[in-house]
């Protein structure tokens, strides 16, 4: 048996793990790896499952798609070089946005998405639409007018808060903070801490909290506002904060003033006495943290939400300090900062939906390409994605892909996307290459892990930094290699004080200007084959976001251990990365330097965004339409919940589920009874755009009117019948239920109907 360090790939904490292999290459033990900074060992059951992604069934040569809609074999020759002439000649005849890139990542293929923004650049495109875009773009949106950068964030440290909010989420089940089931628990069991939990069901989590606000489903922006009312109407606000840290606060104040608190406590459904003891609570706690999920970014008022929760730590004044919600430093940003369109933003060419941090939102994908518009998309490259499956209204994204020009999927499974495209490319499985997560998200210290392969690559496989390389060199736009500073970069590698490689790069692309663009695909085949591992090419981009960021926080990275300065703490950082097969804290920050994270010139957070001022005044008039009784879709429908063994589509073989095998509709009581449904019955669930058969499970956890299945399921996998498979919650879900500003779908606020259909399905 072989065993290897590496980290698990189903959820942005990446734990570090510890797995052992036998010889035909199957996992046979998986356990937490104890010298894994954060993680320090624990793991959850989701991870020890993960055989079942790295044996699933796996692409094993690039397809081509013929006539008759099936596939054939062909070479990576024939195909990079196809897929080059089509990127070309439709971005030389319609222009380059007419392409656009689809995912590039996923919760731990982040090295990949780097590189395919050379492909990006190649084909002359702004465009990539990311689940980041379908879940997280408000939080940008907000955080780029509060912070000065849509590409700033905060942690969520509630290990360390005396008075802990969870909101739109549920950690035991859906991790999101560091070994979150044990951090819940801890807070739980300790008398000096309070966990408040607001959630529309009763989640495992909130069976742990002190104060549970079991509020109506879609009406949390009404009680985070009566939460932020009685603060600052009772002036529990931190004066001395607001005054030293923020401005604007005087242009926030009167839209707080005029909320009714005992109105809109009615309307969410929590006693108005008890939002007065939460804020009450809040305001005089000497630490206070909040996290909050998509329960809140997927709901109605999704952007205001986002806005609302960031005003309740900022007004407080539980912000930027040990124990508070704090920004933080990235390795390498996940997003940019895009301008609004009025000030030269990028916007879509038919929808003019503006891009934010530089990502656009699935929900309009289909209305993109499938028009008659002159401008409208033809070609699509999907990497490590499968729209087709995870956005919004499977139908829409189905057949308007099936319009392009072109479509290249490079994934290591036939996914439901992978299925109409007209070319399908076979990646190396995210434990066959070198990769990496960017989800660095701690202070004041920050942490990093470069994950070495530990399994040998499937034959006929590449890595993505590969196939782009590939594509780009086919469509002209660099060579294939640079032998000459590749012999320099293994000179460079033995005196790096010298900076060889960085001098000849300056002279080289002096000479040609055009490879600036490629800068990493050149350290790729120059630097990274010089490197002490032969599988370590990409770890060139690692080298280049470490001197970066050496030389932007030098101080910090010095106390996490370093002692050099310059260019030579860059190296120094960036040989303790490539060489920590557990990962390893890349900086060390103080509290003082959290300001200067703020991207403001004051340094000072902006409080008034006034579209969410207005959007704070009318949201009683907004939600009007929202209340009105549906009597054709009387339920809302929690559409994606996460539970014990669902994952995103990573995990395709039903069997690594050890509970819940088959996809489980929860229904409250009452609600069975009004429909004559038993434990276990079938129903159909429809939406006004399609309908699904599963089956039902009765639970007081969920209110009555609210129905919940989790996402996960749905993904064809051969030998798997209808029932073991499950179904997919987007079938259910409409392009055009969303968030207003930033187009995040309202997956947990989907009106849908349902009628009981028996014990099987028809």
């Amino acid at each position: 048996m072989i065993q290897n360090n590496t980290a698990c790939i189903l959820c942005s904490q990446n734990c570090g793990l510890i797995i052992e292999q036998n010889e035909s290459g199957h996992f046979k033990k998986i356990v937490g790896d104890k010298n894994h900074p954060v993680s320090k060992g624990y793991l959850c059951q989701k991870a020890t499952r993960l055989d079942f992604y790295q044996n699933q069934a796996r692409l094993r040569s690039p397809l081509r798609k013929k006539g008759d809609g099936t596939f054939e074999e062909i070479t990576w020759d024939i195909a990079i070089a196809e897929i080059a002439a089509k990127l070309v000649h439709i971005r030389d005849t319609h222009g380059g946005t007419s392409i656009a890139y689809v995912g590039g990542g996923g919760q731990g293929n982040h090295l990949g998405g780097a590189f395919g923004s050379m492909l990006k650049t190649a084909c002359e495109t702004p465009y990539i639409y990311s689940a980041l875009a379908q879940e997280k773009t408000g939080n940008f949106w907000v955080n780029g007018f509060l912070f000065g950068k849509q590409n700033t964030n905060y942690c969520e440290p509630v290990a360390e808060a005396e008075y802990v909010l969870i909101v739109g989420a549920n950690p035991i089940k859906s991790h999101g903070l560091p070994k979150a089931p044990r951090t819940i628990s801890e807070i739980s069991k300790n008398p000096n801490k309070t966990l408040v939990v607001i959630d529309p069901q009763r989640s495992e989590t909130a069976q742990k909290a002190d104060i549970f606000m079991q509020v109506k489903s879609g009406k949390d922006a009404f009680l985070l506002s009566a939460l932020l009312a009685y603060i600052i109407q009772n002036e529990l606000d931190n004066k001395e904060f607001i005054a030293q840290r923020t401005v604007e606060f005087d242009k926030i104040k009167p839209h707080f003033d005029k909320i009714s608190i005992s109105e809109y406590a009615a309307i969410c459904g929590i006693d108005e006495a008890l939002i007065m003891k939460v804020a009450t609570g809040i305001a005089h706690a000497k630490t206070f943290a909040l996290r909050s999920d998509l329960g809140i970014e997927h709901s109605y008022n999704s952007t205001l939400n986002a806005y609302l929760v960031r005003l309740l730590f900022l007004v407080t004044g539980h912000f930027g300090r040990k124990g508070t919600n704090t920004l933080h430093t990235f390795l390498f940003p996940l997003l940019g900062h895009s301008k609004e369109p009025e000030n030269g933003g990028v916007t879509t060419q038919v929808t003019k939906t503006k891009a934010i941090g530089k990502l656009f939102p699935p929900n309009v994908l289909p209305l993109e390409i499938d028009n008659n518009h002159p401008k409208r998309l033809r070609a699509l490259v999907v990497d490590s994605a499968n729209p087709v499956a995870n956005y919004a209204n499977v139908t829409a994204q189905r057949e308007a892909m099936q319009k392009l020009d072109l479509m290249v999927v490079i994934d290591v499974a036939m996914t439901e996307s992978a299925q109409v495209a007209d070319y399908v490319l076979p990646a190396r499985s995210q434990y066959e290459k070198m990769e990496a997560t960017f989800f660095n998200l701690e202070f004041p210290h920050n942490f990093f892990h470069l994950r070495h392969p530990i399994s040998k690559p499937l034959e006929n496989t590449l890595d993505e930094p590969e196939i782009y390389h590939r594509i780009v060199s086919a469509m002209g736009e660099i060579p294939r290699s640079f032998p000459v500073l590749a012999a320099i970069a293994k000179l460079d590698r033995k005196f790096p004080d010298l900076k060889l490689l960085p001098l000849s790069l300056g002279i080289t692309i002096a000479f040609k200007p055009k490879w600036k663009k490629y800068s990493l695909l050149i350290l790729k085949e120059t630097l990274g084959k010089a490197l002490p591992y032969d599988y370590a090419k990409v770890a060139a981009f690692v080298w280049f976001a470490a001197q970066m960021y050496a030389k932007k926080y030098e101080k910090a990275v010095q106390r996490a251990g370093f002692k050099e300065k310059g260019a030579a703490l860059g190296e120094a950082l960036f040989d303790k990365i490539l060489h920590s097969k557990s990962g390893t804290f890349i900086s060390q920050h103080t509290f003082e330097e959290h300001w200067d994270l703020v991207r403001h010139k004051d340094k000072k957070v902006h409080l008034e965004i006034p579209e969410m001022l207005k959007w704070l005044d009318d949201l009683p008039i907004q939600t009007k339409a929202q209340d009105i009784e549906n009597k054709q879709y009387p339920f809302n429908l929690l559409a994606g919940e996460r539970r014990s063994y669902n994952a995103s589509g990573i995990m395709r073989n039903p069997a690594w589920r050890k509970t819940e095998q088959l996809s489980l509709l929860k229904i409250n009581p009452a609600d069975a009874e009004r429909y004559n449904i038993k434990e276990g019955d079938w129903v159909k669930c429809f939406s006004d755009i399609g309908a699904i058969k599963i089956k039902t499970t009765i639970t007081e956890n969920i209110p009555q009117g609210m129905l919940s299945m989790p996402h996960g399921y749905g993904y064809t996998y051969p030998d798997q019948d209808e029932q073991s498979i499950g179904v997919l919650p987007n079938q259910l879900s409409s392009l055009t239920n969303c968030d207003p500003l930033a187009k995040t779908p309202y997956h947990k606020n989907v009106k849908v109907a349902i009628e009981k259909i028996g014990l099987r399905p028809a």
